[in-house]
């Protein structure tokens, strides 16, 4: 179903993404760990590339038997990441073909080794030239693109970044998914300027449970997001007297904490980057009013 229809009720809910395994061998317990996050009834669920764009086959293969085998709903990513028009029309006629009615519009991430994103082809550069070309020639798929409560690592500043968001908005974007933040005040600032500058999709707030410090450093290096420092100094005296079983037990407890309080302050519901661990997810969402 098109998640814009399904935001449309107003209900509060929680949608999940997942990674594809790069070792089919591995899927086996990946798809264990969907079955047991599939009890939690997400309004849908997103399955994400690797980096560069790497397992997009992969990505097409799971969305598939994501309807078919655990009846979720699923949104396929989609990148400008070697994008060409005849390779988009395939992969979005595959996913029309296997009943997904969803896709995230992202420019992606340029593949291992090479610095700066350099488009495949000139029609296809930004996000927005992306969800325009899907909205034209893919009416019936819904659309969602990314918003940066602390802009995008790439981006002149906030209201400048604000304004791409608007622009894939109006090329065909139904709702927003954010980028990873911890500190829900970033969350609702960012909201409170995309309704000032006329933006009025819903903004889903995404969540990651820290699982791991070192993990975690790696990843706010590049998506541009903080962590408070009081939380980065409880992180570190965790790791430092428990190790990662000590992290874990907080990471879980703080974005259960930070769930808890945005869907308390109005958020229409919160979307869990799951990291495929499902009994993190289980933990967090368990107290949730959803």
């Amino acid at each position: 179903m098109r998640i814009n229809d399904l935001l449309s009720s107003g209900k509060k809910f929680v949608s999940l993404e997942f990674f594809p395994p790069k070792d089919k061998a591995a899927w086996p317990a990946f798809f264990y760990e969907v079955g047991k996050l599939s009890t939690l009834s997400p309004l849908f669920v997103s399955v994400t590339y690797g980096a560069g764009g790497s397992t997009q086959a992969n990505t097409l293969e799971l969305v598939s038997r994501f309807s078919k085998d655990f009846g979720l709903n699923p949104m396929a990513h989609l990148t400008c990441v070697g994008a060409s028009e005849d390779y988009l029309r395939g992969f979005l006629d595959s996913l029309v073909e296997a009943g997904v009615d969803n896709v995230l519009a992202l420019r992606g991430d340029p593949p291992q080794g090479q610095e700066d994103f350099k488009p495949e082809d000139a029609a296809f550069q930004h996000a927005s030239d992306l969800a325009g070309f899907i909205s034209k020639a893919y009416p019936d798929i819904c659309i969602g693109v990314a918003g940066y409560p602390e802009k995008h690592p790439q981006a002149e500043s906030l209201e400048t970044d604000i304004d791409y968001l608007k622009l894939k908005v109006e090329q065909g974007g139904k709702f927003a998914i954010t980028q990873l933040f911890f500190d829900n005040d970033h969350y609702f600032a960012f909201v409170e300027k995309c309704r000032a500058r006329g933006i009025t999709v819903p903004i889903i707030p995404g969540v990651l449970p820290i699982m791991n410090l070192a993990s975690i450093k790696r990843i706010l290096g590049l998506c541009g997001a903080t962590l408070p420092p009081s939380y980065l100094e409880r992180l570190e005296a965790a790791n430092t007297k428990g190790g990662a079983d000590a992290v874990r037990e907080l990471g879980v407890d703080y974005a259960r904490t930070q769930c808890q309080d945005l869907v308390a302050r109005g958020a229409p519901g919160v979307h869990l980057y799951t990291l495929n661990k499902a009994q993190a997810c289980l933990d967090i969402v368990k107290g949730l009013s959803l």
